[in-house]
């Protein structure tokens, strides 16, 4: 594994992941209009008002070398429908985390979930050498939980009061993994589930 991240681009039948960039900037406000995501509370998806916060940090964190953020395209109409990104990214541990994903409520519970995460987990495991891919998630967030573990992810544990939200609430964060043995058994599953 490498020391530093590079920028790619990752494309499936559905499905392309790229580098986020500030022009794809009224494209994602779009994607979260579309089911009013930034209303979600146990989750953070970007609005009018924090959307230039979050291409920023995400390029920050890129240039720092802790995270690699991706926007995702709908290859068949061409359009931004999402974002995810590596994160928590140790390279000197072969070890990264997949997160802060969300799609328009459009493509939710479709292929595209399974297939960004399908490209996602090859691309670690495969080009990065990855030994472990992270997945953490809020509590409450069942959806995120069940989709995390139909991947299949294990549960690793909970991190109680982990994170203080916006308004002052504690978070406890909900901690899955797929390690690198488990990876060709995972990876026949996804396959099995894109066909």
């Amino acid at each position: 594994m490498d020391n530093k991240l590079e920028q790619i681009r990752l494309s499936g039948d559905g499905v392309e992941l790229i580098p986020l960039e500030r022009s794809h900037r009224e494209g994602l406000l779009e994607a979260a209009s579309d089911g009013a995501l930034w209303e979600l509370w146990y989750t953070a998806v970007p609005s009018g008002k924090t959307i230039d916060r979050y291409i920023d940090q995400g390029q920050q964190e890129f240039n720092r070398g802790s995270a690699l953020p991706f926007t995702i395209i709908d290859r068949d109409s061409k359009q931004i429908i999402g974002s995810t990104r590596y994160l928590n990214v140790e390279l000197s541990h072969k070890r990264l985390e997949i997160g802060n994903t969300w799609y328009a409520k459009s493509f939710q519970r479709t292929n595209v979930n399974t297939e960004c995460k399908y490209l996602l987990l090859k691309h670690a495991f495969e080009k990065l050498n990855c030994v472990a891919v992270e997945f953490r998630t809020h509590w409450h967030n069942h959806r995120s939980r069940n989709a995390i573990l139909r991947l299949g992810a294990k549960q690793d544990g909970v991190l109680r009061n982990h994170r203080i939200d916006q308004e002052g609430n504690l978070r406890d964060t909900v901690v899955f993994s797929i390690i690198q043995s488990e990876w060709p058994t995972v990876k026949r599953s996804l396959q099995f589930m894109l066909k």
